[in-house]
């Protein structure tokens, strides 16, 4: 899945003179986290969040009156409390690199450009929902996890044994397991009603199978 596929289109932009008091509403009226900062060119030059003007808010009413702090408000600008140093990504870019580069940087929201123009802009909250979708959350399965070696083949004998049986796997996902090496979780999610039979398939199959959370997990290790 690429950044492209999800992205939001539908842009809100301000310019870097609109006040904080008038980003405010934008925000509260559009029901959004972030504001682009565009000059006369339309080029992005800031990223405002909702997070930044509650904090500016609350370090300019200190000691105001409400006179004050409203007349305070209204000649401070989103130019001086956005964030300039902007991390953009291109439409092509994928889920996954997206959702790294927002760890790594600690930062809730990316800008996508693409020739150099604004094109749109993706959300942890976007790449939370794709992740669910991938992993079939929500869509009344059973959820288990088969313990395996990092082999070849592996995969297809797991899911020979449940093509068997006429089991769809709707979801599939590898998770290495970080205490034993060469270890990996297959966290496989089938239908509801196919459940049962899928984990008793497998184990009877050779294959350890979780079903719930175990402190330890040794005695499901693959027997090497």
């Amino acid at each position: 899945m690429y950044v492209g596929r999800i992205m939001h289109t539908d842009l809100v932009t301000v310019s870097p003179d609109t006040t904080m008091t008038k980003a405010k509403d934008i925000i509260d009226k559009k029901r959004i986290h972030h504001l682009l900062v565009v000059n006369d060119k339309k080029d992005l030059i800031g990223l405002v969040s909702d997070r930044d003007l509650k904090q500016s808010w609350a370090s300019s009413a200190t000691a105001l009156s409400i006179h004050e702090l409203n007349y305070l408000l209204a000649q401070l600008t989103v130019e001086m409390i956005m964030t300039k140093k902007i991390i953009t990504i291109s439409p092509g870019t994928t889920i996954e690199r997206a959702a790294l580069i927002m760890q790594e940087n600690r930062i809730n929201a990316l800008p996508v450009t693409e020739a150099e123009k604004l094109v749109g802009i993706i959300t942890t909250n976007d790449v939370m929902k794709v992740l669910l979708r991938a992993i079939g959350f929500g869509e009344g399965s059973t959820r288990f996890a088969v313990l395996v070696e990092d082999r070849i083949g592996v995969v297809a004998e797991v899911s020979k044994l449940l093509k068997e049986q006429k089991i769809n796997i709707r979801s599939l996902v590898t998770w290495p397991e970080e205490n034993h090496p060469g270890i990996y979780q297959l966290v496989i999610r089938v239908a509801a009603q196919d459940g049962e039979i899928a984990v008793s398939v497998l184990k009877d199959g050779g294959f350890n199978v979780l079903t719930e959370y175990v402190q330890d997990i040794t005695s499901y290790l693959p027997k090497t």
